[in-house]
């Protein structure tokens, strides 16, 4: 008995789908790589995409909770859809502004992390020991040095890590996309 996935048909369907698949991670691996050229461009791109997803993410919510009136939880959905909203036309009309305040954030984490890292690994010494330490340091560097340029670093460090997530992303589908083609064609030839 044949199912639809191992017919030639279903195959070539799924051939497809994980070509396709491939072909959406080039693109965003020519994205990405853009964008690591183009920083600044990537950066302000990002702040406004990030902005109109609170806006309508806002309005979504807000629809939703005036949907739900019956719920003791409607002013929760007004509230958190609300604010939502005056994120996003806020980050919308100052992404110069939003962005600063976004490495800012980033650069805290970093400083954050790097130290929690460095007083763990050093608290426990654990079998990952030298790894752990060596992240907090990582981390910690690098917090640093997105503080020392703030805020002209806020040009590109947000642009940078859109750009790097791009890539990554890119290059993952199309490790799919390509395994997956060649799965289907040793399932296929069986």
């Amino acid at each position: 008995m044949t199912t639809s996935t191992t017919s030639p048909r279903g195959a070539a369907k799924l051939n497809r789908s994980f070509g396709l698949l491939a072909a959406l991670g080039v693109l965003l691996l020519i994205a990405g790589l853009v964008g690591l050229v183009y920083t600044g461009f990537a950066t302000l791109t990002s702040m406004l995409l990030f902005g109109w997803l609170l806006l309508v993410g806002g309005v979504v919510g807000l629809l939703h909770a005036v949907q739900s009136r019956g719920s003791s939880f409607l002013w929760l959905g007004v509230i958190v859809a609300a604010l939502n909203i005056a994120a996003g036309v806020v980050v919308i009309a100052k992404p110069h502004a939003a962005a600063a305040a976004l490495t800012m954030f980033a650069a805290l984490l970093f400083l954050t992390a790097g130290l929690f890292r460095l007083v763990g690994s050093v608290a426990v010494r654990g079998p990952q020991f030298g790894w752990t330490l060596l992240l907090g340091v990582f981390d910690l560097l690098l917090g640093v040095l997105v503080l020392a340029s703030w805020p002209s670093s806020s040009k590109y460090v947000i642009g940078t890590f859109f750009s790097l997530a791009l890539l990554f992303d890119g290059l993952g589908l199309i490790a799919t996309g390509f395994g997956g083609r060649r799965i289907v064609g040793m399932v296929s030839e069986r």
